[in-house]
């Protein structure tokens, strides 16, 4: 019975190991196997097995794309300005063996080394150039930290400076500038806006003194026309009266030698057109010899003087 029972432990241990022995590796990651102490093969995704007691698995690597925020590191400028500057470096592990036995703490030494290389680059910059130079910087340390982590097994994909803290009297004055800044540019606005009202209100009262001189000119042209219309009326009254006139005259004319007259009637009238005539201003007639005796008349020759 007992010895039932020691066969029984003997075989679950067996199961246990076994069990034990069998690696699955999921996506994205790999396994560093060792045998006794020394480098036997990166295990990629699948179903693996090692030798019990022979084998072990001396690293897990994961190698998805990873992301690691250092904290400020004090750098100091060209012009001997110390500021603090954060990093996030943006890494992969292409190599598992040479990131298991390259370097003994990589994140630490991807750290520091980021310490280095930012104090080096900063260090030749001054400081109106490391605010304004950012892209510059970060393209300068990804290349710098991509040479020195390659032994590694490590490939940096990026590097951002997330934040540049300049010394406390250096924001002061930065916020002035700023402030100053703001208020020229709002007063540029200002000035613009009033330009744009100032020009509106031109504009618009040049375009009520067209629409005014417009109107006088239309009136103008109107009172004119209006004023020949009146001329051209008048005359053509004029012309019409002098026409029935005339044509009155030719009438009485032709009624008179249709009539017939003798020499008494005719003398007669002619003395009444001279009666006529006699109406007007200072006008001197003389009457024909031949009517001297008509009515009584003593003198050849009658001159009428009238003044106004």
């Amino acid at each position: 019975m007992g010895a039932l029972i020691a066969f029984i432990i003997l075989i679950v241990v067996v199961l246990i190991i076994l069990v034990s022995c069998i690696k699955i590796v999921p996506q994205a990651h790999a396994l560093v196997v060792e045998r006794l102490g020394g480098y036997l093969a990166t295990w990629g995704v699948g179903l693996h097995f090692k030798v019990p007691f022979l084998d072990r698995v001396a690293k897990k690597v994961i190698l998805k794309e990873q992301v690691v925020d250092f904290p400020p590191q004090p750098v100091i400028t060209k012009d001997n300005v110390t500021m603090q500057i954060d990093t996030v470096v943006y890494f992969q592990i292409t190599d598992p063996k040479l990131f298991t036995y390259g370097v003994e703490n990589p994140i630490m030494a991807i750290e520091n080394l980021t310490a280095t290389t930012l104090r080096n680059i900063i260090g030749d910059l001054e400081l109106d150039e490391t605010l304004t130079s950012r892209e510059t910087i970060n393209t300068k340390m990804r290349a710098s930290l991509d040479v020195a982590t390659d032994p590694w097994g490590i490939k940096v994909n990026r590097v951002e400076l997330k934040n540049i803290i300049p010394p406390k009297a250096i924001q002061d004055a930065m916020e002035k500038q700023m402030k100053a800044e703001r208020e020229r540019r709002e007063a540029v606005t200002r000035a613009e806006g009033e330009k744009k009202s100032t020009i509106l209100v031109a504009e618009g009262k040049k375009e009520s003194a067209i629409l005014e001189a417009e109107a006088e000119k239309q009136a103008a042209i109107l009172r004119a026309e209006a004023k020949k219309e009146a001329t051209m009326r008048e005359a053509e009254g004029q012309a019409q009266a002098i026409l029935k006139i005339q044509q009155a005259n030719a009438d009485g004319l032709r009624f008179l030698k249709e009539a017939d007259p003798d020499a008494n009637v005719l003398q007669l009238k002619s003395i009444e057109a001279f009666a006529k005539a006699a109406d007007g201003k200072a006008t001197k007639i003389i009457i024909p010899s031949e009517i001297q005796g008509i009515a009584g008349l003593a003198k050849s020759v009658v001159e009428v003087a009238k003044e106004d």
